[in-house]
């Protein structure tokens, strides 16, 4: 794999991680909001309150699963196994990793896992 791929591929990994961890932080804060609000409500406003709730938990657990992919990918360039699948070695296909640059599987590995 070329070391201009590498590098861009890295910086591209470095960019989404920033993003992730504005999120989080920014879903951190409304959910901090959401729950420390000392206004007397009625049972509406608790229903809402605990469907906002509950949407910020999934997004936030989401923006955590994709934080350790990415972070996992950057190891994987820092070690030198980045772009080589972690069930068969192989290559993993560049056109692959431009569209899911945290890719840990060759596409062949990731079809015969999602069938298991």
């Amino acid at each position: 794999m070329e070391e201009q791929f590498r590098q861009k591929m890295y910086q591209q990994l470095m960019d989404m991680r920033s993003q992730i961890l504005e999120n989080i932080l920014a879903e951190s804060a409304d959910f901090m909001a959401a729950t420390s609000n000392d206004a007397v409500k009625d049972s509406v406003d608790l229903a809402a309150n605990d469907v906002d709730i509950r949407l910020l938990e999934t997004i936030g657990t989401q923006d955590v699963n994709r934080l350790k992919k990415v972070e996992a990918a950057i190891g994987r360039i820092n070690n030198g196994r980045f772009g080589l699948c972690a069930k068969c070695s192989k290559k993993i296909d560049e056109e692959r990793l431009r569209a899911i640059p945290y890719a840990p599987f060759c596409i062949h590995c990731q079809k015969g896992s999602e069938l298991r």
